[in-house]
């Protein structure tokens, strides 16, 4: 079942460790069937060098494995809440690289400095709140999905625009068209993050809204001009 799709998420999986930013079994892949509303995701703590596209886990929207012999990722509910609130996007990663981590552990959004954020997102990567108690004592994977999704609604962010988000003292998640875009802009994220805290250091900068918008739409805009004719 779907072979295709769990080959895509083992191999976008590996590109978490061959971008370095996973340690040990710190991080996860999922990808969606829009078409059947299937789930494929990482097992939980499987180490990356031993993982195997059958190992892949697949599951419906509300969490039935209906294939695999393992158990899913830890952060399953997480991915499944994203897909759920985010019908656009087909993958959904979870890391814990380091510069990323440092910004949701000092509970701050990484603001826009420069063009290189701009080409990736269109305005600051947000860190969500903290969870309260009865959301990190019941259903707290669940919980953590549920944070990401309002605090995007609340605030009018596109999710297609701001691919990623914080999570207050946890960590970032991060999105794309399916797995191995998710894979890629968690390493973006990563860079972007890397860039924030050296700019912080520097004594901080926001950059000018007119190149923020400039960068982001000639890169994705509907008359985008970077790469080759579409």
């Amino acid at each position: 079942m779907l072979e295709n799709l769990k080959k895509m998420v083992w191999e976008a999986n590996l590109k978490l460790v061959e971008y370095k930013l996973v340690l040990f079994t710190w991080g996860n892949v999922s990808g969606i069937d829009r078409d059947r509303n299937l789930v494929v995701i990482k097992p939980s703590g499987v180490e990356y060098s031993e993982m195997k596209p059958e190992d892949m886990v697949v599951l419906t929207l509300d969490g039935e494995i209906v294939e695999g012999n393992l158990n899913p990722s830890s952060d399953t509910p997480t991915h499944l809440e994203l897909y759920r609130r985010f019908p656009d996007i087909g993958g959904v990663a979870h890391t814990h690289s380091a510069f990323a981590v440092a910004y949701a552990q000092a509970q701050r959004d990484i603001e826009c400095a420069g063009t290189t954020h701009a080409d990736f997102a269109y305005g600051s990567i947000p860190c969500t709140r903290n969870l309260k108690r009865r959301e990190i004592e019941n259903d707290y994977e669940l919980n953590t999905g549920r944070v990401i999704a309002e605090h995007f609604e609340e605030n009018g962010i596109d999710y297609n625009a701001v691919p990623a988000a914080l999570v207050c003292s946890h960590g970032p998640f991060i999105w794309g068209k399916d797995p191995l875009e998710a894979a890629k802009n968690a390493a973006v994220l990563e860079e972007i993050s890397k860039m924030a805290y050296l700019t912080d250091a520097l004594g901080g900068g926001i950059a000018d809204k007119h190149i923020q918008k400039k960068h982001y739409e000639r890169k994705h805009g509907p008359d985008a001009y970077y790469g080759q004719n579409r």
